[in-house]
């Protein structure tokens, strides 16, 4: 049995503490590969209009690039309305029988998973993996497995303001995302 990790979000945009966390995942729990699932419209937050899913599809392609056992899954982008997870994971295990998922979340969202749609059919489907993030605790009643990955304590919307501010994001993002934001103007750049 293939076992995938998946790690879900808008990717506006693709960080350098995504891809740790990835990595970290993908190392402790000795798994096959990861998927980076970018969503349409996630049901617990509004993106920024100004970046559409073709630009964060464009980022996160460049983000991953180099690795082997990172791959983008799109499903969510091809839907409309919001992205719930469970609906997705219900596709996901039909279409792959012979995998076993790990949805990785941080612990803003371990916090926030009472309040999912239909979290007690999800954790049935996917088995949650959780990450450390500052300032936010780790304690759930639902069934999460903990790794322990560095601190990098860097956001996709503390990135859109540096950027929009003029500050500068080396080393927070890959050097060929930045480069493609630079090119194509994005984030008020």
């Amino acid at each position: 049995m293939k076992k995938v990790g998946i790690l879900g979000g808008t990717f506006n945009p693709p960080h350098n503490g995504h891809l740790l966390i990835a990595n970290e995942v993908l190392s402790e729990l000795q798994l096959d590969e990861i998927w980076f699932m970018p969503n349409h419209e996630p049901p617990h937050k509004k993106r920024p209009e100004s970046v559409n899913d073709e630009e964060r599809l464009k980022m996160l392609t460049l983000a991953i690039d180099g690795n082997p056992a990172f791959s983008i899954q799109a499903i969510e982008l091809d839907r409309e309305g919001p992205s719930y997870t469970v609906d997705t994971m219900k596709m996901i295990n039909t279409e792959h029988k012979d995998h076993q998922f790990y949805f990785i979340i941080g612990a803003d969202m371990i916090e926030y998973l009472p309040k999912w749609h239909r979290i007690d059919e999800l954790v049935n489907l996917v088995q949650f993996v959780g990450v450390q993030r500052p300032s936010y605790s780790h304690l759930t009643d639902y069934p999460v497995h903990y790794v322990d990955v560095p601190a990098f304590d860097v956001s996709s919307s503390m990135i859109r303001d540096r950027m929009k501010n003029g500050q500068t994001v080396r080393y927070l993002l890959p050097d060929p995302v930045i480069e493609y934001i630079e090119e194509i103007h994005l984030y008020g750049t």
